[in-house]
C-alpha cells in the first residue's frame, strides 16, 4: 500500500508540474488550477489503493489527463469562443519592440498549432515534449499502448512541422522557457 508516505508530501512533490500540464492543454489558469485540484482530490481518495511500486508521477498524469478530456468534451464551445478572443487580443496589440513582437507573433502561431491538433495528439506532445515522460507513462495516460503514444507524438511533430513550414521561429525567450514560451519544469 502507498498509504505509507503522507499524501501532503506527494502534492508537495508533484502539484507544480501537474499544473503545469493542465495549464499547457487548457491554455487557461483558472480552469489548469481547478483541474489540478480536482486531479488530486481524486488521487487523495485513490491513494490507499496505489501498489508499492506504482508510478505516483505516471498516475497523477492519468489523473490529469482523464479529467483535461472530460473538461475538452463539456467546454467545447466555451474553448472555441475563448481562442477567438484570444486572436482578436493579440492582433489588437502589436505594440513593442520589433524583437519581441516577432518572437510573441512566433510563440502565438506555434500555440496555435498545439492547440489545433486533435487531442490525443497534443495530450501526448505536451506529456513527450514538455514534461519529459516516457511513452509507456504517456500510453498509460491515454489508455494506448506506448507504440501508439510514440505514433502519436511523431503525428503532432509532424504536423507542427507542416503548420509552421516556412515561419522561422526567431531564438530568444531565455534558455528556461518552453516553446509555449512557459517555464520548462526542472
Amino acid at each position: 500500500m502507498m498509504g505509507e508516505q503522507p499524501f501532503e508530501t506527494i502534492v508537495g512533490a508533484h502539484h507544480a508540474e501537474i499544473y503545469r500540464y493542465l495549464r499547457r492543454v487548457t491554455a487557461r489558469p483558472a480552469e489548469a488550477e481547478d483541474l489540478s485540484q480536482e486531479t488530486f482530490l481524486r488521487a487523495y481518495r485513490a491513494y490507499r489503493t496505489l501498489g508499492p511500486d506504482a508510478n505516483v508521477r505516471a498516475w497523477l498524469f492519468t489523473i490529469a489527463t482523464n479529467l483535461s478530456r472530460n473538461h475538452f468534451r463539456s467546454e467545447k464551445r466555451r474553448r472555441v469562443a475563448h481562442q477567438a478572443v484570444s486572436v482578436e487580443r493579440r492582433e489588437a496589440d502589436p505594440e513593442g519592440p520589433e524583437d519581441e513582437a516577432r518572437f510573441g507573433e512566433a510563440r502565438a502561431r506555434l500555440e496555435a498549432t498545439v492547440r489545433a491538433l486533435p487531442l490525443k495528439q497534443r495530450l501526448a506532445f505536451v506529456m513527450r515534449k514538455i514534461h519529459d515522460l516516457d511513452y509507456e507513462a504517456i500510453g498509460r495516460s491515454l489508455d494506448c499502448s506506448a507504440e501508439s503514444a510514440r505514433a502519436h507524438v511523431f503525428q503532432a511533430l509532424r504536423k507542427i512541422r507542416l503548420s509552421l513550414n516556412g515561419h522561422e521561429l526567431p531564438a530568444g525567450g531565455g534558455a528556461a522557457t518552453s516553446p509555449l514560451g512557459m517555464e520548462r519544469p526542472r
